[in-house]
């Protein structure tokens, strides 16, 4: 058989066997793809989750401090100076987000003006055309299509670089390493070995166990309270950032609202 001619199978077993594996390995790409996907929407989410409610959650605990400390200070009663210790010790120090005034309404004391939100410093997600880039390329360049080690060494080092692109959003990195890619010389197929079902056995289970490690990451990324949370709104996790704060500026007012009453004239 020349290299220019088709495979042809004489054992229909073996013929089975190769597209099984075929199709398991498609299987296998698709669903890493999916993954680091969530990955990278659930890190870019906790970053600016972070970065524009922390303050929020952190004020908030502050004023639940002040009213607890207010109550203990008037009462004088030792369960609610315990409680007032409490809420102290639940304070965790005001994130330094950089620059004067880089808390909005949330730096200063309890009584400062709380309606101004933190800007939000960074998209959540990746847009749909880096999206779309970076499934194509990590199909394309998949280490797992190729079984010869220098090969998917160096499918690995481009799918490094890929990933490195797709998680800070990079649009043009990304069409600059689809060009990249498309200009590389392909690589050679793997001859047939006398062993070649055995492999191919081999190589089957291997896939199913990696298909099976990524289902559990997957379930792991999902049910952790970034993942959670984002899954409330997948498709505009920008507006459910808003109605959160919306809802903290809300209980923040009330809670303001609350230790004014505290602090002004025992009634």
């Amino acid at each position: 058989m020349t290299a220019e001619s088709p495979v042809r199978w004489t054992d229909p077993d073996e013929q089975a066997l190769e597209l099984k594996v075929a199709a398991v390995e498609a299987a296998l790409v698709d669903l890493e793809i999916e993954v680091e996907t969530l990955r990278v929407e659930i890190d870019n989410f906790a970053l600016l989750h972070h970065q524009r409610l922390g303050p929020m959650y952190v004020h908030l605990d502050e004023l639940e401090a002040l009213i607890a400390e207010a109550v203990a200070a008037r009462t004088g009663d030792a369960e609610d100076i315990r409680r007032a210790y409490e809420a102290r010790s639940a304070v965790t120090p005001m994130p330094d987000l950089g620059g004067a005034g880089g808390l909005g309404g949330f730096g200063g004391p309890a009584g400062a003006d709380a309606a101004a939100l933190p800007e939000a410093p960074r998209r959540v997600r990746p847009s749909r055309e880096v999206q779309r880039l970076y499934r194509d390329l990590a199909r394309r360049a998949h280490p797992d299509l190729s079984t010869d080690p220098a090969e998917q060494q160096r499918r690995s080092a481009f799918v490094a670089r890929v990933n490195e692109a797709y998680a800070r959003g990079d649009e043009a990195a990304l069409h600059a390493l689809a060009a990249e890619w498309a200009a590389a010389p392909g690589a050679a197929p793997e001859p047939e070995a006398p062993d070649r079902t055995a492999w191919l056995n081999q190589r089957l289970a291997w896939l199913v166990r990696r298909i099976e490690q990524l289902a559990e990451e997957q379930v792991r990324l999902e049910s952790g309270p970034m993942g959670r949370l984002l899954k409330l709104a997948p498709d505009d996790p920008d507006r459910l950032l808003e109605e959160i704060a919306e809802e903290l500026l809300a209980r923040s007012a009330r809670r303001q609202a609350e230790l004014e009453r505290l602090l002004g004239p025992a009634g």
